[in-house]
């Protein structure tokens, strides 16, 4: 088993894959949108420890996702991180960083943890980083780039068969399958990333996003991230139960009603079916606004939140779906819908 404050969609699916089992444990505060709190992408150390404890030898990794994406694009500060790795120590775990948002972690930690404020934003992440034995990141993230990413192990048996998988399926270590191109922007992005006027930027002009969504009512995962504005879509449409995927509803509306592109993070991306075909549904119905970086304008996001004055206005009159086609695996990138009742 594999053992996250919430596994990223992709992350799952290839635990899944292999017959492994993912579990997330975050924070119980991470599962209420609407609490303030400053790290809610926290760990679970309690329930880390109970786990670990009872599965002992049956853990493959703990894996910290920094920012937790798909639990609000929420921070996870240095003393949870301190924890899980104290705790994988103590029982011989391996503690990964699954670190796509590490420079925006790090904006949080600065501006939020105490004791803090003194460190850069690159020496807070070099601080994280070396409580962990490893860490994946897909670079089109916090990399600023288009493609790419890498894996980083201490372990050098480890290290020594992924080198060799890598060989087999995308190529050798010194290109990973990457083109050269490639591989200096992501150079250059990791290092630009950490720059503090872009970080402050960033995460600020998501906040506004995020408030003016907040001032019309729009209900929300509080309080905003760095990359993303996540609406709680089983608050927005309460008459939409999870089995007719509210939060997909809604990604469907704003498409239509403005071609705003979204991605619905609920019981499409991680519902599971029960033995008798029951849909058991995820513990929150979002979905994502997500902001690629470098590329919108103030009058974009002013754009949006226009749209919402109209989502809020039509809410009532908007049913759910129901899925015609899926894979097994990652369903919501190729799902086929179908509206109920419209």
């Amino acid at each position: 088993m594999f053992i996250s404050n919430t596994h990223f969609d992709t992350t799952r699916a290839n635990i899944e894959f292999t017959g492994a089992t993912a579990i997330d444990i975050p924070i119980p505060e991470g599962r209420d949108t609407a609490l303030e709190h400053p790290f809610k992408g926290n760990m679970d150390l309690d329930e880390l420890e109970r786990l670990l404890e009872q599965h002992q030898g049956q853990v493959g990794a703990v894996i910290l996702t920094v920012t937790n994406n798909s639990g609000g694009g929420q921070p996870v500060s240095m003393a949870n991180a301190e924890g899980v790795s104290a705790l994988c120590s103590r029982y011989s775990v391996l503690f990964l960083l699954d670190c796509c948002r590490i420079a925006e972690n790090s904006w949080f930690v600065k501006h939020r943890e105490q004791g803090m404020n003194d460190l850069s934003y690159r020496q807070i992440a070099r601080k994280m980083f070396s409580l962990a034995d490893g860490a994946v990141m897909s670079a089109k993230k916090d990399a600023l780039v288009n493609m790419g990413g890498f894996l980083a192990l201490r372990d050098e048996r480890i290290a020594a068969a992924c080198t060799n998988l890598l060989i087999i399926t995308e190529g050798f270590t010194t290109y990973g399958g990457l083109s050269g191109r490639d591989m200096e922007a992501i150079a250059i992005g990791l290092d630009e990333v950490f720059d503090p006027h872009y970080l402050d930027y960033r995460i600020r002009s998501t906040t506004w996003l995020g408030d003016s969504l907040h001032a019309l009512g729009v209900p929300l995962m509080r309080p905003i991230g760095g990359h993303a504005v996540y609406i709680d879509a089983k608050k927005l449409y309460p008459h939409i139960p999870p089995r007719e995927y509210p939060g997909q509803a809604l990604v469907c509306e704003l498409y239509r009603l403005a071609g705003v592109r979204s991605v619905e993070i609920g019981s499409v991306m991680f519902g599971k079916y029960a033995e008798n075909g029951e849909l058991v549904p995820s513990s929150m119905e979002l979905v994502r606004l997500a902001i690629p970086r470098r590329v919108y304008t103030q009058s974009h996001m002013e754009y949006v939140a226009e749209t919402f004055e109209e989502v809020l206005r039509s809410r009532e009159q908007v049913r759910g779906y129901r899925i015609v086609k899926e894979p097994e695996f990652l369903r919501h990138f190729t799902a086929h819908f179908e509206p109920l009742g419209q």
